[in-house]
């Protein structure tokens, strides 16, 4: 498993549907890019520049929602993940 660093989190992705509810099936490339997923690692936290080290507010298991546009695609043991830093997340779903 991949062990993010710093204030990065490993999310994997949800799946966008693939079919309307019409049942259009929809090419990949008219599908928007989904901005939620469940975080699969976080790194130890943010270090200021005096050492301390600032907590992630986030947790492994967590459902999360993600700036549109943030992050780096990567994948890893045949699955796709996003990493991010943590100030690229919007919120915790509960």
């Amino acid at each position: 498993m991949l062990k993010p660093l710093g204030d990065r989190v490993i999310i994997d992705v949800a799946k966008e549907e693939e079919v309307t509810a019409g049942g259009l099936v929809l090419t990949s490339a008219s599908q928007e890019k989904p901005q939620t997923g469940k975080v699969v690692a976080t790194g130890d936290g943010r270090v200021l520049d005096n050492g301390q080290n600032i907590p992630m507010s986030v947790k492994v298991g967590d459902t999360v929602l993600f700036e549109k546009y943030a992050g780096s695609d990567v994948k890893h043991d045949g699955n796709d993940y996003l990493i991010v830093h943590e100030k690229d997340i919007i919120a915790i779903v509960e």
